[in-house]
C-alpha cells in the first residue's frame, strides 16, 4: 500500500478488522480528532443477532445481511445530510464491504492489520481472559483482506493507537479539530505521520 496521502472528500470511514484489533478505540480516536459522529457497529445488531451470540452460536451470513444493511443505511443517512461518519465494524469478507462501500466513493475503509498472536495478547489484557483460540481463529479464516481495488489505508496494529489515528488522518489529507482556549480551531494533518504506522 502506498504511503502518499490520499486525498479526497470523504463523508464516512470505516474502521475494519478482526476482533481484538482495536477498531473501536480507533475509529473514537479519529471520531474524536476529527469532530466527526462516531459509531459502533455492534449497535447495529437486531435482537435475535444479539439473543444468538449471547447463547453462544455463531452468527451466519443470513444473520449478518440486516445487520450490515442497518450500517448501510446510517452511512448514507450521514452522506444525505452532508455530515462526516466514524464506524467501527468488523466486515471481514469482501461481500460485507460491498454493501457498506459498494460504488460510494465518499466512503474509505481502514484496515487494522495485525498478527494473530499479538491480538490474542492484547485481548487477554483488555478482557482479563485469553479470547478462545477457536473464536479468533474462526475470525481469521473467515477474514478476507481489503485488496487495492478497495481502496483501503492499511495502518498495522504495532504501533500506538495515536500515532495509528495521527497516519490515517495523515494519508486521507484530513483536517483536524483541535480547542485552542475554548475555541474550535482547524489543522492539516501533519503528512509525515504516515510514515510512523502504515504498513
Amino acid at each position: 500500500m502506498s504511503r502518499e496521502v490520499e486525498r479526497g472528500n470523504i463523508s464516512v470511514i470505516v474502521v475494519i478488522g478482526v476482533s481484538g484489533a482495536g477498531k473501536s478505540t480507533i475509529a473514537a480516536l479519529l471520531a474524536a480528532r476529527l469532530g466527526w459522529s462516531y459509531e459502533d457497529g455492534d449497535w447495529f445488531h437486531p435482537s435475535a443477532n444479539i439473543e444468538k451470540m449471547h447463547s453462544g452460536q455463531p452468527l451466519t451470513d443470513e444473520d449478518r445481511w440486516p445487520w450490515l444493511q442497518a450500517i448501510a443505511a446510517w452511512i448514507d443517512a450521514v452522506r444525505r445530510s452532508a455530515g462526516h461518519g466514524v464506524i467501527a465494524c468488523s466486515a471481514l469478507k469482501r461481500a460485507y464491504r460491498e454493501v457498506l462501500v459498494g460504488d460510494r466513493r465518499d466512503v474509505r475503509l481502514v484496515y487494522l492489520k495485525g498478527e494473530r498472536e499479538l491480538i490474542a495478547r492484547r485481548s487477554a489484557l483488555r478482557h482479563g481472559h485469553f479470547m478462545p483460540a477457536s473464536l479468533l481463529d474462526s475470525q481469521f479464516a473467515t477474514l478476507q483482506e481489503p485488496r487495492e481495488d478497495e481502496r483501503p489505508i492499511i495502518v498495522s496494529i504495532d504501533a500506538d493507537p495515536h500515532a495509528i489515528t495521527d497516519s490515517v488522518i495523515a494519508r486521507l489529507g484530513l483536517e483536524t479539530k483541535v480547542h485552542d482556549g475554548g475555541d474550535e480551531v482547524t489543522r492539516p494533518a501533519a503528512a509525515n505521520s504516515s510514515e510512523r504506522a502504515s504498513s
